[in-house]
């Protein structure tokens, strides 16, 4: 038997990095982020051989192991072997072989939350090979768990939760590790408008997000005052957001993305860079109203509002810089799991 679970990629519209401990701990944060039509894929195929084989396939990874009940973490496939590692403490794995293969629609550390979505798709795989009772919230906390506290991997909370619930949704982020998915029922002309006029931009680098979000983690430490106004500020944007989107004001849009570009600077060093600055101009001189960088920042993805039928002016000039745009569509699921033969 073969079982599968897939889960999509996020773009983060408003509220970036208010969900990092300390920070949501201490003020409360929030985020309003959308799901689209790239996605992490993972499959568990029982073999006949008595091993453990992992498979990072758009990577070109491969681990094989004698079948342990905890394999070593080395730096090598950890998020696979965390998720084996804490799935068959907590639930117990059949003493069997089996192959754990993943394939994710975009590089590591691209800001698109790749590797939180590979965690939800992971567990949903081993959720539907072991049939276990865990729900959308939990799936998403259990996610958080293993990357945060089991690998000490460096990050905030959203991805896990867009990747399993999927969609359009405000999030707020509280101490304790408290979460609350706020589903927006957003009138279907707004999503495709905003499809429209919002452009994916590769910038052909990927980035360590650990580094930036351990500056911000001890800016909020230090009593920074600079940053933490700025995560403020951040998180009033995502509120801005949210009435923009359900009330309809998509021409506010841009100048929104644009407010939160210019607080989010102010977060961590290298948030931004000169190579991403020029970018940024140039796509506003040839007609974005805004935009911002996805994820943590320093490389990766960048997005750019762009009105009336600005977009394709703004994607020729996008072109020049060496990285590439991307399409994709909007979509309302989360994770999805399911068994084939």
């Amino acid at each position: 038997m073969i079982y599968r679970s897939r889960a999509p990629l996020r773009i983060g519209l408003a509220g970036g990095g208010t969900d990092v401990s300390p920070y949501s701990d201490e003020f409360g944060g929030a985020i309003l982020n959308a799901t689209i039509s790239l996605s992490a894929y993972a499959s568990i195929e029982t073999i006949p051989e008595d091993k453990i084989i992992l498979q990072a396939l758009d990577r070109k990874e491969e681990q094989v192991f004698d079948w342990a009940k905890k394999l070593p973490i080395d730096g090598t496939l950890d998020l696979l072997k965390g998720a084996y590692n804490r799935i068959q403490q907590d639930y117990g794995i059949p003493q069997k072989g089996l192959r754990l293969s993943t394939f994710v629609d975009a590089p590591a550390g691209s800001g698109l939350g790749t590797s939180s979505t590979l965690m939800v798709a992971i567990i949903g795989a081993f959720v539907e090979m072991l049939k276990l009772p865990l729900g959308d919230y939990d799936i998403a906390h259990y996610a958080f768990e293993i990357e945060r506290k089991d690998l000490q991997l460096a990050g905030g909370k959203q991805d896990q939760y867009a990747a399993t619930f999927g969609g359009v949704n405000f999030m707020e982020f509280y101490d304790n590790d408290k979460v609350i998915v706020n589903p927006l029922r957003i009138r279907q002309e707004y999503i495709s408008e905003l499809e429209n006029n919002l452009v994916l931009y590769f910038t052909a680098t990927s980035r360590e997000s650990a580094t930036i979000i351990k500056e911000q983690q001890k800016n909020v430490t230090d009593k920074n005052e600079k940053s933490i106004e700025a995560m403020h500020q951040l998180k009033e944007q995502s509120k801005m957001m949210k009435e923009a989107l359900l009330r309809g004001r998509l021409h506010e849009i841009g100048e929104i993305l644009d407010y939160g570009f210019q607080q989010k600077r102010k977060m961590a060093h290298n948030i931004s860079n000169n190579s991403i600055e020029d970018i940024y101009e140039a796509a506003k001189i040839a007609g974005a109203s805004g935009g911002k960088i996805s994820g943590a920042g320093g490389g990766g993805f960048m997005i750019f509002y762009c009105p009336s039928n600005t977009r394709y002016k703004v994607i020729d000039i996008l072109n020049t810089f060496g990285g590439l745009t991307r399409p994709y569509q909007f979509t309302q699921h989360g994770l999805i799991t399911w068994t084939t033969q």
